[in-house]
């Protein structure tokens, strides 16, 4: 047998053993409202099993997760997304109500099916209204595949899921971001760890400032923290995720530095920091080796960034055994960096970069489309929109109507690929009127295309938000970022060497972030703002490519609007 003979059948042996390596995981899910302490104030929140947060998902790359959800919520529908898994070959399981698939009816059972490819750490969330506020969300961690290795080595991990909290229920904040005048949500109460926070109360009371009562815990509290108990002298690695509904977070272990090493389930070259900046939608993997005096524990604490902070720190302990966990540290919680120090946050993201050996984007594009971000009035109401156009979504999902070329069912008119000229980004609009829309992105298939997000003065005057925008069905080489308003002379200057790939990037205040990906995946696929109210108020836009060529679509899916009468018209004929 030649050597060329034999190195191919190896490979393809190799091939086969890693297809048998896989495995189908099932979970059976039942959704539903609970009560639950979150924060020490018991709330009414969305659990998954009589549980919150809801149940890890665990496996391995190359798995299929088999998903049985029954809606238990009496009164409402519900999805769930599956942030950062791509969904290739299975659009109809992204999760995404109207877009995706028909919202899961009271009492109905949906299965989701879909394989987790590339390892990394995810995480889930409802995308129905505001589902993500009520709680419905849990951590989705992939590992690689048996018989492969990270490009680095620890020897054990933790997982934090963070978000934030308000006792106001979501359905009244769905209200009053609705409502004529707006009525702002404010910032939550409490930022929550794995699910875990203090309400009124601080584990280090002598140096909360405000100054608020010792919290006293017994340690068995919904709401008493996880701790993260370790070894001295060994390298862990801690995955982050966040799910906040609005708040931009810092995170940081007392005396300990941090090497970042993934970035929404991609490597990155390592690099160390002191603290780590993580806005709503993003996931990193750090590891941190346990080489302070272990005599001591220490405060792992996340603060508010990018807004005003009136939520306090959340807090809980790394303790080195053989210590008790009752053993306070006796220095303050790390410090975060000014809520509006943003060339802290620039610095942070300016040192993502991919792992060498990583993909390397295509150099030329096909098709840029600018993106401008601005808040507006429609008829008295707030709103955010894209392009002078606010989102509201169709009662027919797009992935049917696009496949089975239903008329009518969203607004067939292409939305605009960018915006006037003489906008002036740094200055309030003149004209603050916007109108809403549901249009497509229509984009030919194994095309490149880049994104410009494009960040603008709000309505008030020298206000202008930071922005996590998420796409669904793709990563994105994140080509750079800048000041001010984009142009052409700023493309000189993109990043074409080791761009980092993401599924989640922010958009900075007065500024632009670039974006590059390849339209490989068929299917109708959100890309938006991943604050909740942010989002609610019709901050995102559709993209769709290639849904001819996407087949087998569920007929649960799609049993909604009017591609449940075409269903219906189909099984009576």
């Amino acid at each position: 047998m030649s050597s060329s003979r034999l190195l191919l059948l190896l490979l393809v042996s190799f091939m086969l053993l890693g297809h048998s390596l896989a495995k189908t995981r099932h979970f059976k899910w039942e959704v539903g409202y609970i009560h639950w302490s979150t924060d020490g104030e018991e709330s009414v929140v969305m659990g998954i099993n009589g549980a919150f947060p809801g149940p890890t998902i665990r496996g391995r790359a190359g798995d299929i997760i088999v998903v049985e959800l029954t809606n238990k919520l009496h009164t409402e529908g519900v999805v769930i997304h599956w942030h950062g898994i791509r969904q290739f070959g299975t659009p109809w399981a992204d999760g995404t109500a109207a877009i995706s698939q028909c919202a899961i009816n009271a009492g109905e059972t949906f299965v989701y099916r879909f394989k987790v490819d590339k390892a990394g750490t995810y995480f889930y969330h409802g995308h129905y209204g505001m589902q993500r506020s009520a709680g419905l969300y849990g951590s989705l961690i992939v590992d690689v595949a048996q018989g492969e290795r990270e490009p680095f080595h620890y020897d054990g991990e933790f997982n934090l899921l963070l978000s934030d909290w308000w006792h106001k229920g979501s359905h009244e904040q769905e209200v009053d971001l609705s409502s004529n005048p707006l009525r702002w949500i404010g910032e939550p109460q409490t930022l929550l760890i794995n699910g875990r926070g203090q309400y009124n109360c601080s584990m280090a009371a002598q140096f909360s400032n405000p100054r608020l009562p010792q919290c006293k815990l017994r340690g068995g509290e919904q709401y008493a923290p996880q701790i993260l108990r370790v070894r001295p002298n060994k390298t862990y690695r801690l995955r982050l995720a966040s799910t906040t509904a609005l708040a931009s977070l810092n995170l940081a272990i007392g005396g300990h530095k941090m090497v970042v090493v993934e970035a929404d389930g991609n490597y990155v070259q390592p690099f160390s920091v002191q603290d780590i900046d993580i806005y709503s939608g993003e996931s990193y993997s750090i590891l941190f080796t346990t080489n302070q005096d272990p005599a001591k524990n220490y405060w792992i604490s996340t603060s508010v960034r990018g807004r005003e902070p009136k939520t306090p720190q959340a807090l809980t302990l790394l303790n080195y055994l053989p210590n008790s966990a009752s053993k306070f540290p006796t220095l303050p919680p790390p410090i975060a960096p000014l809520w509006n120090d943003y060339n802290h946050s620039k610095s942070f993201s300016n040192k993502i970069l991919a792992l060498m050996g990583s993909p390397k984007p295509p150099i030329k594009n096909n098709r840029r489309i600018i993106l401008l971000n601005t808040q507006n009035k429609i008829d008295g109401y707030t709103k955010w929109a894209i392009n002078n156009v606010s989102l509201v979504l169709p009662t027919t999902p797009y992935l049917g109507s696009i496949r089975y070329g239903i008329n009518n069912a969203f607004d067939t008119r292409p939305p605009p690929d960018n915006f006037p000229i003489d906008y002036d980004v740094m200055k309030q609009a003149p004209n603050s009127n916007a109108t809403y829309g549901n249009g497509v992105y229509m984009l030919k298939m194994n095309n490149t295309i880049d994104i410009i997000l494009q960040n603008a003065n709000a309505l008030g005057k020298g206000a202008s938000e930071i922005h996590p925008w998420h796409l669904h069905g793709h990563d994105f080489w994140v080509l750079g970022y800048g000041e001010g308003k984009f142009s052409e002379k700023h493309v000189k200057k993109f990043n074409l060497k080791n761009p980092p790939l993401r599924n989640t990037v922010v958009i900075y205040p007065y500024g632009w972030t670039a974006l590059r990906f390849v339209t490989d995946n068929p299917g109708v696929w959100a890309f938006h703002c991943h604050i909740e109210p942010h989002l609610h108020m019709g901050m995102g836009v559709i993209l769709a490519e290639g849904v001819h060529l996407v087949k087998n679509i569920p007929r649960e899916a799609l049993a909604c609007g009017l591609t449940g009468k075409m269903l219906m018209t189909n099984k009576h004929n």
